[in-house]
């Protein structure tokens, strides 16, 4: 009985981070030491990949990055920051297909002369998401080199009320992998 509460116990967090949609991959430059980085300012977005985005869902992306680095105890200016950090956007919609066969047989008696019968039902099911790929690069602003780049991938909702309480929680977890810690 002791063995199954503790099952339970471990089984619920795994479950809990399980459900977390986004994916997210970084990268560094092993030989920058972060911490003389002070201040950042945003370049903008590569390629006008914003225009798939609405002004609010560009406010809620700005202000969740600035919510973050402020937590690293770094300073937001308007430009020239120690670290330049540029967003590229992609969003694309991505069908999932899915099928399932019913199939029933029943045999009749034992001799030659019966016969049984089947049956089968196909059922598919299309399902249409949209996909957003998030990819962020800091710069160094003297050397114009690239020192980090985080590369996330979530299913976004079209709901925009979802996509503003969600938004936060996706930028933390991609700043998770940023080389400073919060203060």
């Amino acid at each position: 009985m002791r063995a199954i509460k503790l099952f339970a116990l471990l089984a619920i967090p795994v479950a809990i981070a399980s459900c977390s949609s986004i994916k997210v991959v970084a990268d560094q430059d092993k030989n920058i030491d972060f911490s003389k980085y002070k201040t950042y300012s945003f370049l903008g977005w590569q390629n006008h990949s914003d225009e798939n985005l609405s002004k609010e869902d560009k406010l809620i992306l700005r202000d969740a990055f600035t919510k973050e680095f402020e937590q690293r105890g770094m300073q937001k200016v308007n430009s020239a920051g120690d670290m330049e950090i540029s967003l590229y956007i992609v969003i694309s919609e991505e069908t999932a297909v899915s099928g399932y066969n019913d199939y029933v047989a029943k045999h009749g008696s034992y001799n030659y002369y019966s016969r049984g019968y089947a049956s089968s039902n196909n059922t598919y099911s299309h399902q249409s998401k949209m996909v957003g790929t998030l990819i962020m690069n800091v710069y160094d602003r003297n050397s114009k080199d690239q020192i980090w780049q985080a590369i996330a991938t979530k299913t976004v909702s079209e709901n925009p009320k979802k996509r503003k309480k969600t938004t936060p929680s996706s930028i933390r977890s991609i700043m998770r992998y940023f080389p400073v810690n919060n203060k």
